[in-house]
This record gives C-alpha cells, sequence and structure tokens, in this order.
C-alpha cells in the first residue's frame, strides 16, 4: 500500500472504530503516555494505541469542572518528524506542529525535554468545561531510509485553571490599556 494512502486509511479506521480503551485523565499536568505502532495496533492502523491491553485503540476521558478550562498539551517522543491529529469525541481539534524527521536522535520518552525542543511535533489546546473524550493518530510518520517507521511514542497531560471572574478580566484588560498608552507615548 502507497505511504502515502496509509494516515488516510488510518483516519478512516479510527472513524469507523471507536476508542475502545479509555484511560482517566487527571489534571495533574504529569505527561500520559500513548504509542503507535502499525504492527502492534489490532486494527494494523496507527491510532493512538495501549500497547499493553492488546494493542487497542485508545482514549483518555476526563471532566473539566464548571468555572475552570483545560489546557491540554500533546508531544510527539521518540524520533523527531511525527505529526499527532488530536480529536475530543467527533470534533477534530488539530494536528500538532510541522516536524522535521530526525531518526538519528531519540529523546525517547522525556516528554519535557521534546516540548522544550522545536524538532518535536507539539500542540496545546484549550478546552471548555464539560465532559472530554481524546484520542487522535498518526497523521505523518518520522522517516527512516526514506520510509515512514509509523511506529512512535507521544505523551499528553491536561491542566485546569478558573476562568477568570468577569471583574478581574476587566481590570486586566485595562490595565493592558493603559501600558499601551504610556509605551505609545514614550514612543512618540
Amino acid at each position: 500500500m502507497s505511504t502515502h494512502l496509509r494516515p488516510l486509511l488510518a483516519a478512516c479506521l479510527f472513524t469507523l472504530v471507536a476508542p475502545s480503551f479509555a484511560v482517566p485523565l487527571v489534571a495533574d499536568g504529569q505527561w500520559n503516555a500513548f504509542d503507535v505502532d502499525e504492527y502492534s495496533a489490532a486494527s494494523a492502523g496507527v491510532e493512538w494505541i495501549d500497547i499493553f491491553n492488546g494493542g487497542q485503540p485508545l482514549s483518555f476521558e476526563f471532566v473539566v469542572p464548571a468555572g475552570y478550562f483545560g489546557t491540554l498539551t500533546v508531544v510527539d517522543g521518540g524520533f523527531a518528524g511525527d505529526r499527532f491529529t488530536v480529536k475530543d469525541g467527533a470534533t477534530t481539534l488539530g494536528v500538532t506542529s510541522a516536524a522535521v524527521s530526525n531518526t538519528d536522535a531519540n529523546i525517547g520518552l522525556d516528554f519535557d525535554a521534546a516540548l522544550a525542543d522545536s524538532a518535536y511535533s507539539r500542540a496545546s489546546y484549550t478546552l471548555a468545561a464539560g465532559s472530554h473524550s481524546v484520542s487522535g493518530w498518526l497523521s505523518q510518520s518520522a522517516l527512516f531510509e526514506g520510509m515512514p517507521l509509523n511506529a512512535t511514542v507521544g505523551a499528553l497531560r491536561l491542566e485546569v485553571s478558573a476562568v477568570p471572574e468577569p471583574s478581574a478580566l476587566a481590570m486586566l484588560l485595562a490595565g493592558a490599556g493603559v501600558l499601551a498608552f504610556v509605551a505609545r507615548r514614550r514612543a512618540i
């Protein structure tokens, strides 16, 4: 099969086969790893899987409480060059940033180092209060000798913050306006 058609086929399979293994995600800022491996995946696709659960498709389940918003960060690990399409239920949140394929260096499971290194793909999404089921698939693979590996590790983490009170938000915006006015006057 053409290597260009694999991500498209994976997306179709992913849409048809809902994630069957859900992991509760805690808003503690800790990384939660997932695997991608077309040979270990029960569907032979490139969706996020749990290798230790028979290669079943994987989703991360959590609730953002009312009055709060969530920041979901997704990062590639292993070799640079992978990109993920990220979904929340039936809604596509987006695709992680572009990355240059590099199989000479391997960052392994150090997701903080991967997040700090622009060679690795990443994305952050702001999520509203409510129930969420986040999953994804490998939409671009790192290349080894010109061929896609279609195997990697990635991770995500969730942080939850309170929505600012309207009065605090108004004060913040007013302060920013004053600072902009002062900066403009100094520039004149």
